[in-house]
């Protein structure tokens, strides 16, 4: 079902489907990270720290980076066996109800406690705690203010688009 544009997803959908093309090359460089990590243990019997950790790194950042572009883009996943099920009207009240009642307060509580995560990290210059392990964890931990940010915006678009949507199917 196609959903009006709305002012804000006018602004917030290009933005989210920018940021998920830009970081799609992450995965790339994933795949590159793992096959030398295991090629280094497995052919050399040299395995790294640090190329471990950057897998999860670079699987965190994609991971939060796209999110929200994945709400935006109807990517996430749902229960298709009884969605599909019922009317586009009743879909429509079952994405805001499930945006409004579930998503955002989730959104919130996780911000509010990545924040502080963040920088209690940042303040202390948190490093690895495994020797040979990335400096700067307070990086990593970034992302995940700003993958629940971007997650909040998608919401709040997609939000949007649902109530206008609704008010016009409703006369």
């Amino acid at each position: 079902m196609e959903l009006p544009q709305t002012r804000i997803s006018k602004f917030v959908d290009p933005l989210l489907t920018r940021i998920a093309s830009g970081v799609s090359f992450i995965w790339v460089a994933l795949m590159a990270v793992i096959v030398i990590n295991v090629t280094a243990r497995y052919l050399f019997a040299q395995g790294r720290i640090e190329f471990e950790e950057l897998q999860w790194h670079l699987y965190s950042m994609g991971f939060m980076l796209t999110l929200g572009y994945a709400l935006i883009a109807n990517a996430h996943i749902r229960v298709d066996v009884f969605h599909e099920r019922f009317a586009p009207r009743m879909r429509m009240w079952i994405d805001f109800y499930g945006i409004i009642l579930l998503v955002v307060p989730f959104c919130l509580v996780m911000l509010w406690f990545s924040w502080d995560f963040f920088l209690y990290s940042f303040k202390i210059g948190e490093i690895s705690a495994s020797p040979g392990g990335l400096p700067f964890r307070w990086f990593i931990k970034a992302f995940l203010v700003v993958g629940f940010g971007l997650l909040l915006l998608a919401s709040l678009s997609r939000l949007s688009r649902l109530w206008v949507g609704l008010l016009e199917r409703g006369t």
